[in-house]
Order: C-alpha cells, then structure tokens, then sequence
C-alpha cells in the first residue's frame, strides 16, 4: 500500500487559520514552510473491523463494496433510525477522519469503539430531536505533491469505504464521503463513488477549501468552489434518490471563510437532497459563536445549519470546545453538529 503525504489540519496549519490570517496574508518563505510544516504522512490502512475476500458474484449485488467485502444491506429504502427525511425528525451528530491518519480526525482506528463513545457524545444534543449519528469519512485526501495524475488528491482504497460502511451500519449510523478535491474537481470525485451512492444510508460532504484552480498548491492559498458546483453535486445525487427510490441524501459543504465558497446564494435545494452548511471556524467559544453569526449571515433558502467541532485546534492554548448546550443556542440552531 502506497504511502502518501496529506495536508490536513496539522498544529502548523491550525495555527495559521485560528489566528484568522489567511493563506494570501502570508509571506512567500512562511508560505514555504507553512505548507512544509501541514505535511503528514499517511497509509490508507483498512481499520480493525476486517475485510474478506468476496467473489465477482457478490460485487455485483447493490450492497456489496467496491473493494471486496460484502457490506450487510441497511433497512431497505430507509435512513438507518427509520423514516425517509432527515430534518426536521433528525439531529446529525458525528465524528470525522480518515484510516490511520489520526490528525485528520478522530474516526479512525477501533471504529466500533468510536461508534459507542459518539453515542454517548451526541446524546445531549437530542433536544426534542433524534439523534442520527455520522460517520464523514474523508474518502479524497489533500496532497501536498501533485501524485499520479497530477491532481494533489488521494482517494482511499475501497476496502476503506467497505469497513466504514460495515462499521456505520452496525451503530445505525449516515456515512458522508468527505471530498478535499485538489486540483480536481467536486462533481468528478463525486461521481468516483456512485455505487456506494447509491445506498441509502450514504451521502457526500464537500470541503472547498481544498479545493484549487489549476496552478494552486493546497495549504498555499486556499481553495474554492462556487453556488453552481454545489448544486452540480447537488443534481446529481437527487438523480441517484429518484432512481433508486432512496431516502433523503444529506449534502454538506464547510465553510471556514467566506472566501471558499462564491455566489453561495445561487445553492438550490434538489428534491431528496438536504443540503447543509457547516462552519468551520476555528479558536475560542467567543470567537467560534463569531464566526458562526458571520457566516450564517449569508445562507441561500432551504439550507440547514450546521457547526463543525475540533478537538486539538479549539482547545489549543488553555481554550475548551463548546458544550452541546452552548451549540444548541446557536442561532439558528446547528442541524448537523461534527467533531473532528
């Protein structure tokens, strides 16, 4: 298994963004060593629940993954807890991360154990909700060097996908294919993981910050998307519901300033798509609820609220993360609430 270098948020690349200078503000030698400094490596190592070999037979069968295990269907044409919509019944609450990667998140490693302890983090957040538990597992990875194609991405071999999966649908939990596109594109890297789209328990979450114009480096500058492209993806996945009769999809997109996504007021609700906007300010509780109220100033009809959590950067220099009872009086209040 090919070993890979990430830029992920690293201490370096944390620090950068908590003091809110962003990547254009930089100096050309700190933008050298910024970049050198969000360097990881990182193998793409399946996770401790397992595969097993599975024949041409079963790859052939909707449930089964790409990379060989047989995935166990979910409740047919339903979202893991029942029912076909995901708001206004449901809360998502989830973990983030990639297969031995640590730094990028904390969904990684024993899954089942993160499984049961994100129950027990999401628990509070129920108010008069129920709680849908999220697996986003970040299925494209940023790359500091261009790789085979020239792209600055990696995507996780399938067999990845498969144990998330299998892990996801034992706690009766979503799983979001988190997308840091490089100097690809959304739509393409989307459409990479269709087969799995097509279940009903998996959707997509987007991360423009990662994503780079065609002479942009990641970690130097930061990515963009646009209104159009989220509704790109967005079109795309209401083909797949409709299709396949599937229950509502979510569609997240992070936001950690409002550089990375333009003309955000174009995004359009598709029919059996919910898309969500996740903001991913950085620091102090004070500056965090800041930064949320400046976003969210800006927010097309029909999108859900959404926050996203971090364990090293908001606690960084005696800080704290933000207490469930905190995020619930966010206004508006957070739909989708993630912890990385």
């Amino acid at each position: 298994m090919a070993v890979f270098a990430t830029l992920g948020r690293s201490p370096a690349c944390s620090e950068t963004r908590r003091r809110g200078v962003g990547p254009g503000a930089l100096t050309m030698a700190s933008l050298v060593l910024a970049l050198a400094a969000c360097l990881t490596t990182h193998s793409p190592t399946t996770s401790t629940t397992g595969t097993t070999a599975v024949t041409s037979e079963a790859r052939a069968i909707p449930n089964a993954g790409r990379g060989g295990a047989s995935v166990p269907a979910a409740q047919a044409k339903e979202l893991p807890r029942g029912g076909r919509l995901l708001f206004p019944d449901h809360r998502l609450v989830g973990y983030c991360g990639t297969s031995g990667a640590p730094a990028l998140g904390a969904l990684q490693g024993n899954l089942d154990a993160k499984a049961k302890a994100l129950e027990a983090r999401a628990a509070p957040y129920a108010d008069g909700r129920e709680i849908l538990p999220v697996f986003e597992l970040i299925a494209v990875v940023v790359q500091g060097y261009p790789g085979a194609e020239g792209k600055y991405r990696s995507r996780v071999d399938d067999r990845v996908v498969d144990d998330y999966l299998r892990a996801a649908r034992q706690s009766k939990s979503l799983l979001l294919l988190n997308i840091q596109p490089g100097q690809s594109d959304f739509l393409t890297e989307v459409k990479s993981f269709e087969v799995y789209l097509r279940e009903p328990d998996v959707g997509v979450a987007l991360d423009p910050e990662w994503a780079m114009k065609a002479k942009q480096r990641p970690g130097v500058s930061w990515g963009e998307t646009t209104g159009a492209a989220i509704n790109d993806v967005a079109a795309f996945l209401s083909g797949i519901v409709q299709q396949w009769n599937l229950p509502e999809k979510a569609l997240v997109f992070h936001e950690v300033v409002r550089e990375v996504v333009k003309d955000e007021l174009l995004v359009t609700p598709y029919p059996g798509v919910a898309i969500i906007k996740s903001v991913d300010g950085i620091g102090r509780v004070e500056a965090k609820v800041a930064t949320y109220g400046n976003l969210m100033e800006r927010m097309a009809a029909g999108v859900h609220p959404g926050v996203k959590l971090f364990f090293d950067e908001d606690t960084h220099g005696g800080s704290r993360l933000m207490t469930p009872r905190e995020v619930l009086s966010l206004s508006p209040q957070p739909e989708y609430v993630m912890y990385e």
